[in-house]
């Protein structure tokens, strides 16, 4: 693979995994996530692990390790959600 596929590929996936930090933060800061779409983190999660399956099948590690960090991201802001959920 080309060093310029590489870098966009390195840039994508640390562009995924720190897209759901800023949410993450902003629920335990909140202690509230209301405004989280469960049906879009329960699509996200799913996604996630079909990219893991793939990746790993695929031998592709550089893609299974990628989104396993975002399945685990995303998969605690959808038990934030569950957890901000039944508090209230």
């Amino acid at each position: 693979m080309s060093l310029i596929a590489n870098v966009i590929g390195t840039g994508a996936a640390l562009c995924s995994m720190t897209s759901f930090v800023p949410q993450i933060a902003k629920i335990v800061r909140e202690r509230d996530a209301t405004s989280v779409s469960l049906r879009m983190y329960a699509v996200t999660v799913t996604g996630f692990c079909l990219w893991t399956a793939y990746g790993v099948m695929i031998g592709s590690w550089p893609v299974a390790a990628s989104n396993i960090v975002c399945l685990a991201l995303s998969a605690t802001i959808l038990t934030l959600k569950w957890r901000f959920s039944r508090a209230a």
